[in-house]
């Protein structure tokens, strides 16, 4: 049975511990409000990107086609970017992405495939070099980087447009979690290359004439559409980061709570029944004389 130095210890320990997870929540909360509105603001931006585009690829004939938008013909080699955190302490955050990607890895090879990781973001590299260290091709490392911007993103699609055209895979898909509340985030796949666009705003293509050509537009607007889905999945785990973060510190804070709450009651009896004791050894002493 623990001493009761020993269980002032725990406390103390204890106490000090639900501090830090406090104040982690309370910092959270504040950059999740800032990361939010980043990522709820770039999903317009984004979205009328990939309209433009729906509308740009209905006027071009499949041949015509630029290699970004229609792909290369093959489907051999696939290339996974995994966007993770690159801290801990957020909850299932990294885990959830980290298994979206492995259970694709896992189909693509089980399917003959051959598969390229392109990390962004520590955590993720740690947990996938674990059984898929010789697949990793790179790790973007973005430790440095306080606030994210559009150069970060496009920083890493130029890699991913370099690597396709010196042929290096055929398809692209981008792993990264959408923020949904700070309670709910949701690992997602897109395909980046050949490029996952709809069919353009309310489903049917608008009548807009372009100059130059839709081909010539699609060269220039597709390596941007790349970089700018890239930014808004930065963004979008951004703010998932800091909301699982900021749930997770107001669980453990929770735990703590309940964790002093128990050493104190265990605390208090031991300490009762040592003093309960001794006043029995006092009386047994005095009635024996």
């Amino acid at each position: 049975m623990p001493s009761l130095k020993d269980l002032r210890n725990r406390i103390a320990s204890v106490k000090a511990t639900q501090k830090i997870t406090k104040a982690m929540q309370m910092v959270a909360a504040a950059k999740l409000r800032r990361a939010q509105a980043a990522a709820e603001a770039a999903r317009p931006y984004a979205s009328k990107m990939e309209a433009v585009l729906a509308n740009l690829a209905a006027g071009i004939s499949g041949s015509d086609a630029p290699a970004l938008l229609a792909g290369n013909g093959k489907d051999q080699v696939h290339l996974l970017i995994v966007c993770t955190a690159e801290r801990g302490l957020c909850g299932a955050f990294n885990s959830s992405i980290v298994r979206l990607a492995r259970e694709r890895i896992n189909s693509l090879l089980a399917a003959g495939k051959t598969v390229k990781i392109l990390c962004v973001g520590k955590k993720g590299f740690e947990q996938l070099k674990r059984n898929y260290e010789r697949h990793i091709i790179e790790v973007v490392d973005l430790r440095a980087v306080k606030h994210l911007s559009y150069g970060e993103a496009e920083m890493i699609a130029t890699k991913v447009i370099g690597l396709f055209e010196q042929g290096e895979f055929d398809v692209a898909t981008l792993f990264y979690s959408r923020f949904r509340s700070v309670i709910s985030q949701i690992p997602t796949a897109q395909g980046l290359i050949p490029a996952e666009i709809g069919s353009g705003e309310g489903g049917t293509k608008a009548a807009y004439e372009y100059e130059p050509d839709e081909a010539e537009i699609l060269s220039t607007l597709l390596p941007r559409n790349i970089a700018v889905q890239i930014f808004r999945a930065l963004l979008e785990n951004a703010a998932s980061e800091q909301g699982a973060r900021m749930s997770a510190m107001d669980n453990a804070t929770r735990n703590a709570g309940e964790m002093i709450k128990k050493q104190t009651q265990k605390y208090n009896r031991s300490r009762q029944a040592m003093i309960t004791k001794e006043l029995i050894e006092i009386i047994s002493g005095a009635e024996a004389l």
